[in-house]
């Protein structure tokens, strides 16, 4: 069983599904299932959709840290549609459980880290050592814009 997990794991994880099933109705197929391998990829599940709201939130963070840094620049708005597009993007993948398990400190410093030291010859401007949104406020979707 592990050499199609190794090899395919596409045909391996329908395959499991169906022993699953077929487990679940009463089939006695228990010992053909590659449990070691299913329960990896059920905790791995779980990681993967942590791992893509950490890298959804990290990519709205550079965005809007270039947009606060060259504020003057033609890019702007162009980066900050994107941080608006990787924020909703975290906001529909995000779940309760999750809150304890990111760290916006981390996610914020791997941000800055990401800014580039110049951006068409300009350096970026002064920027806060700390985050200063919460995880709340980079979750929630932003105010319909005012009427001009």
């Amino acid at each position: 069983m592990s050499d199609i997990y190794e090899t395919d794991i596409l045909l391996w994880s329908e395959r499991q599904a169906d022993l699953l099933r077929r487990l679940a109705a009463g089939e006695r197929v228990n010992d053909q299932v590659d449990w070691e391998n299913v329960v990896e990829e059920v905790e791995s599940v779980g990681r993967e959709q942590l791992h893509a709201v950490e890298s959804l939130l990290l990519q709205a963070l550079v965005h809007l840290l270039k947009a606060q840094a060259w504020p003057q620049s033609q890019s702007v708005p162009h980066w900050q549609s994107e941080a608006r597009l990787f924020r909703a993007q975290a906001a529909n993948r995000f779940v309760p459980s999750m809150r304890q398990r990111l760290s916006l400190d981390m996610l914020y410093r791997q941000a800055l880290a990401a800014v580039p030291d110049s951006m068409d010859g300009v350096t970026p401007g002064l920027l806060p050592s700390t985050c200063p949104l919460t995880l709340e406020q980079l979750l929630a979707p932003e105010p319909p814009a005012e009427p001009t």
